[in-house]
């Protein structure tokens, strides 16, 4: 029996190397996309390939529509069929800006990298899923869109980012309902405080955030997490639940008096 096929964008560190990882260990083999060199990414790489699954790496950007394409060829070409895609890769704006004094060229980074790049990557991977489900109806893959509490949270100095992720978040839904017929789940994963490369400068405020009650569990969240719960959609815990938002994130989003 072949194992299944999983392409995790961004898997090489932070929260999608935590769902690599994750996969690996539950008998997926994978496939890598980052923007680093695949010689960047080996300790990482070597790292999965431990946890018994093979692992095929793609430098490309996922905001860069011929990147993409190469992606996709890429990963066709190594493994004939893709059972789960994990819309993980995006960044986080260069410079901290208050909205009054923000510029444009940052907006259209976080814009492409965030949201532009997964939708689209998306309609492609989309439309090989519907192929393969055409060719073999009980074969059941699935999307799942790891977006951040900031499509809902507003942050005043970061407008871009919180943007890219409401808009990804978006996406999630309308893939959803999309694909809702072609027998395609998309899910959408809403990860809170994360202890990343990407929140490690702001460490301390979050110190203390968490410490005064900012989250319902007194922690910052793991990458682990976030790949605890993609591997429970990978492997279909939830069929009946195509376009669910799941919130990772220790019940920050919880209103309280």
């Amino acid at each position: 029996m072949p194992k299944p096929i999983a392409l995790v964008t961004g898997g090489s560190r932070g929260i999608g190397f935590g769902v690599a990882q994750r996969l690996a260990q539950d008998g997926w083999d994978l496939s890598i996309c980052g923007v680093r060199a695949e010689s960047e990414a080996g300790a990482a790489l070597d790292g999965l390939r431990q946890l018994g699954a093979a692992v095929h790496y793609v430098a490309a950007d996922v905001g860069d529509k011929i990147a993409r394409e190469r992606l996709v060829a890429a990963v066709r070409e190594r493994w004939g069929r893709l059972d789960l895609l994990v819309n993980n890769a995006g960044v986080a704006p260069s410079v901290r800006a208050d909205l009054l004094d923000a510029d444009e060229e940052s907006f259209v980074r976080l814009i492409r990298i965030n949201c532009q790049g997964p939708y689209f990557l998306t309609q492609a991977v989309a439309k090989w899923m519907i192929e393969q489900r055409q060719t073999d109806p009980k074969c059941s893959p699935a999307i799942v869109f790891v977006t951040s509490i900031s499509a809902t949270v507003a942050s005043t100095n970061r407008g871009d980012y919180c943007i890219s992720k409401a808009g990804l978040a978006m996406a999630a839904q309308l893939w959803a309902a999309r694909l809702g017929g072609d027998g395609i789940n998309v899910f959408e994963i809403r990860p809170g405080v994360i202890a990343t490369d990407m929140t490690a400068g702001v460490t301390g405020k979050y110190d203390d955030l968490i410490a005064k009650g900012l989250t319902i569990q007194p922690r910052w969240g793991t990458p682990e997490d976030i790949g605890k719960a993609v591997a429970a959609l990978a492997r279909g815990d939830f069929p009946y639940s195509s376009g669910a938002v799941f919130h990772v994130d220790g019940g920050l989003t919880v209103a309280r008096l």
